[in-house]
């Protein structure tokens, strides 16, 4: 059975803003509002969400299985 780590630390990749956030167990999520500068963050090219782009931990999806969501 694989451990799966539902928080991640996400950076704002605008203002460097950094939050602890706890991680949905089965979807991604394809935008963020960062509390501080207000910017809507998506995920970097190639990646399913914003936590695999900006996060300190992979999405659940992603650390369970190396797939992400459809």
């Amino acid at each position: 059975m694989i451990s799966v780590v539902l928080d991640s630390n996400i950076t704002c990749p605008v203002c460097g803003h950094k939050k602890n956030e706890t991680m949905p167990t089965n979807a991604c999520v394809w935008f963020y509002v960062c509390e501080h500068c207000k910017a809507v963050v998506r995920p970097k090219p190639g990646d399913c969400c914003v936590y695999c782009s900006y996060g300190t931990n992979r999405c659940p999806p992603m650390q369970q299985s190396d797939s992400c969501c459809a």
